[in-house]
């Protein structure tokens, strides 16, 4: 079917309307780079306004990163909205800069630069949408990214028709749309010509440096001699992620209040009703988690959720970190989640020493301590936060602490003593945590780091007559 201008009007369109991208009477920023697909999307949605009922704002960054290059897109950009009589923003972001600071990729750098800018054109013009000019050939480019990556069925999607803007305020309610998802780049290059419009190219999206130039020009091309369909193939594989997708976040997002709550800067899981869902709840309540709670998922990949999971049915006292920043550690009952600059740490540091009631419990600040004696047969310690000891190599005069300079003891399995210090370094301990781990003390010896190893002076061996048992529990 040969193409035509009016057709791809008419496909756009019907899309906007089947998937609800605009309501009508709405300003719509449309964010323009100067490429053909960008200018495809300005001038299809001008010629659609009185159909949809839409004001129109352009908007134009330059990256500062191709000289002469950006400056004449910015010019042409600004010729353009002249032209069709739509206002335009055109603002410039030092992009190399933000990578040096973020110490992440040029490419990742560049989308958050671009994102916050069209946030905030939006937020100053009183945009709710907008518009941006991904394609179906972006769509295919990003699901093999993401599959390169290692994604789950959320990657899988790819791209969204409509999807909260990224690193902008929820509270606004700013929602990024992609009115071109269904049309080609093929498509929207023949708009443009039929329109006589000579959008910019730019050069550096034949720089191989860059993986999703490599899977445009190398791997896609080696796909389609497997399968000439594969574009298709691939659409449908996001469409029928996306669906499954939709109704996993369903699910999960109605069991997120009965499995998580927040005490100040922490968000805290039920660990035994969040063991109780089926494994793909498990995994997208923890990707709504760290959404909600951090504002992004920026850099969160598959292999962070599996960890998550691991977390879950790990031991108690372990941690999983996570980029930006971010720590889960597992408690006895529950996974404590902690954003960048919070500690995770559930425990307070004790200002002084406490004297144990043994037997009897013992209550001090974050924790309630329970001793109890018994004799040969003893509990295996298959909690990390109760330990058993040979009563009399301990004595019953008992006292916690937190670490002091200098410390010193005889790690179980070990033959000689070492620094507090470095073995606390060695086992991973985090820096933040190390004044608030309990130290249990008989006298100036220490008998017992909580939560990681007793002293192996004190272990219940074959001639044990007389065993003590503590148990760590947090306090409400």
């Amino acid at each position: 079917m040969p193409f035509t201008t009016g057709a791809l009007e008419s496909r756009v369109g019907r899309y906007v309307k089947e998937y609800g991208l605009l309501e009508g009477g709405e300003m719509v920023l449309v964010a323009v780079s100067g490429g053909p697909d960008s200018v495809c999307l300005l001038k299809v949605l001008n010629n659609l306004k009185d159909i949809l009922k839409i004001q129109l704002h352009a908007a134009h960054l330059d990256h500062c990163l191709r000289g002469d290059e950006s400056q004449a897109d910015a010019e042409y950009v600004a010729e353009l909205t002249a032209k069709l009589g739509i206002p335009c923003s055109i603002e410039k972001r030092d992009v190399e800069e933000l990578r040096k600071l973020s110490k992440t990729s040029l490419e990742e750098a560049a989308r958050e630069v671009r994102y916050r800018f069209l946030d905030e054109v939006a937020g100053q013009v009183g945009a709710t949408r907008v518009a941006v000019g991904h394609t179906r050939d972006d769509q295919v480019e990003t699901i093999l990214m993401h599959y390169l990556r290692g994604a789950g069925v959320q990657g899988m999607r790819g791209l969204r028709a409509a999807a909260p803007m990224p690193y902008g305020s929820k509270e606004e309610g700013v929602w990024v749309v992609r009115p071109l998802l269904k049309a080609s780049r093929q498509e929207t290059g023949a708009y443009c010509q039929a329109h006589d419009l000579k959008p910019c190219t730019d050069l550096s999206n034949s720089d191989t440096k860059f993986l999703r130039n490599r899977i445009r020009l190398e791997l896609i091309p080696l796909l389609r001699q497997y399968n000439p369909e594969i574009d298709d193939a691939l659409v449908r594989l996001a469409d029928i992620a996306g669906e499954d997708a939709d109704f996993i976040d369903e699910q999960a997002s109605a069991v997120c209040s009965a499995v998580a709550t927040r005490e100040g800067g922490l968000t805290c899981l039920d660990s035994g009703k969040l063991r109780g869902l089926p494994l793909a709840l498990q995994r997208r309540v923890f990707r709504i988690i760290l959404e909600q709670s951090y504002g992004s998922l920026r850099d969160i990949e598959a292999t962070h959720i599996e960890a998550l999971v691991r977390l879950l049915f790990g031991n108690t006292g372990k941690c999983v970190h996570l980029p930006g920043g971010i720590m889960a550690t597992n408690e006895r009952n529950r996974i404590v989640v902690a954003g960048p600059g919070a500690s995770a740490c559930p425990w307070p540091v004790l200002e002084q020493a406490y004297t144990l009631n043994i037997p009897g419990e013992t209550r001090l600040p974050g924790w309630r301590v329970t001793a109890d004696m018994m004799g040969e047969n003893f509990f295996r310690d298959d909690d990390i936060f109760s330990a058993s000891f040979d009563m009399s190599k301990t004595g019953r005069q008992l006292t916690v602490r937190g670490r002091c300079p200098g410390d010193r003891f005889h790690p179980l399995g070990m033959t000689h003593s070492r620094k507090l210090q470095d073995f606390m370094v060695d086992s991973a301990i985090p820096r933040s945590w190390r004044h608030s781990v309990p130290i249990v003390c008989s006298g100036e010896q220490i008998i017992w780091v909580v939560g990681w190893r007793i002293d192996d002076r004190v272990k219940v061996s074959n001639g044990t007559e007389g065993v003590l048992r503590l148990e760590f529990h947090r306090a409400e």
